[in-house]
């Protein structure tokens, strides 16, 4: 494959994920819990280097009886990869993929007019387990390990062939590979990363080393979500008054006074908020139109809103975030036309979670902003 027909492929695909993640970016931040089971794909360009063995072309061209005049080696190239993944859960990942590291080469020429060229091109297939460790909600940590089965195309040019046994070797082989990088996601389907990975591979002479490489890559996490309903908790109904036992004239009761009643309304962080941002999104205002429409006929005394998280990241951002989103929701609240004396804000951050924030439903479910109504209704509703 060719630097250009590489880059073109590669391309390719970072484009079209890139022209299906706007359609879809409504649909992203309503529930994730998707996220942390969905299939993905990706692609990586970078640039790869591998070492070659000179002290042993050198030596074999001086075992002939030639003097080496120069030697020039070209150990850096253009590398690329495709893969798809399956997200087994929140920090394991099962990956694979096809890897091409390019073409590395060198030019000698030796005493008497010799010359000895030669070229090796490395590709393959790849499986890797990779295990990723949330640092925010957005970074994470990547480390990877698997087998790669590799390809390698040797090919030697000159008139000092004597020095290699054959001029087209190829072999085949099975390999380790690690890897580390770092991850960012734009949003929960739409990632970029940073890694790099070492591959252990045989070139087709009998030399064995490593070829590196250091590429960015887009992924992108398949599937559309579903979004979760917003759960309202209505007022306890009234108990039914027994009617007396015998008629009795008695002057007419006094209409009995309502008394306050709550009512508490739960969204869903991703239905008010983009991934990791405390402003609200389109969706969230009507949300949140939608419960200010239930709350007509009633007489408001306190409105409290409180954020919640889940356990990714630290104490400290996630309780600061929790109460910027606390009050955001005010503050919309506020626009339209709510009492803003009569609204109270709290960040509980990741401390009063529902949910086992080990699974990504649990942590789905914690990530929440409720908003209690404290109030008389005049409507009889």
């Amino acid at each position: 494959m060719n630097i250009a027909k590489k880059i073109g492929t590669l391309s390719a695909l970072a484009a079209a994920m890139l022209a299906v993640h706007p359609a879809q970016a409504e649909d992203t931040f309503i529930n994730p819990d998707w996220a942390n089971k969905a299939w993905y794909i990706g692609a990586g360009l970078g640039q790869s280097r591998a070492s070659i063995d000179d002290k042993r072309l050198i030596g074999s061209l001086g075992a002939h009886g030639a003097t080496v005049t120069s030697f020039t080696t070209d150990e850096r190239e253009l590398g690329g990869k495709l893969f798809v993944g399956k997200q087994l859960n929140q920090y394991l990942a099962l990956e694979a993929g096809i890897f091409d590291l390019g073409k590395f080469g060198f030019n000698s020429t030796t005493s008497g007019g010799g010359v000895l060229n030669g070229e090796a091109g490395f590709r393959g297939v790849n499986l890797d387990l990779v295990g990723q460790l949330p640092l925010s909600q957005r970074f994470s940590l990547l480390g990877r390990a698997g087998m790669s089965y590799a390809r390698t195309s040797d090919h030697f040019t000159g008139n000092r062939l004597y020095a290699v046994s054959n001029p087209n070797p190829r072999e085949n082989k099975f390999n380790p590979k690690v890897g580390l990088g770092l991850e960012y996601k734009f949003s929960e389907a739409l990632a970029v990363r940073g890694e790099v990975e070492r591959y252990r591979l045989n070139d087709a002479v009998g030399n064995r080393g490593n070829a590196d490489l250091v590429s960015l890559s887009l992924v992108y996490k398949l599937g559309r979500p579903a979004a979760r309903p917003v759960v309202y908790t209505p007022p306890p109904a009234a108990q039914p008054v027994p009617e007396a036992a015998a008629p009795v004239v008695v002057p007419p009761p006094a209409k009995p006074v309502p008394q306050p009643s709550a009512e508490k309304v739960t969204f869903a962080s991703e239905t008010l908020f983009a991934f990791d941002k405390s402003v609200l999104t389109p969706a969230g205002q009507s949300a949140l139109d939608a419960m200010l429409g239930n709350m007509k006929g009633m007489e408001t005394e306190v409105i409290v809103t409180v954020g919640h998280t889940d356990s990714v990241g630290t104490d400290e951002y996630n309780q600061k975030l929790s109460l910027r989103r606390a009050e955001a929701v005010k503050a919309y609240l506020v626009a339209q036309g709510v009492d803003s004396k009569r609204v109270y804000t709290e960040g509980k951050g990741e401390s009063q979670a529902v949910a086992d924030n080990k699974t990504s439903d649990g942590r789905a479910k914690n990530r929440r902003v409720s908003v209690e109504v404290v109030g008389v209704r005049r409507d009889g509703k």
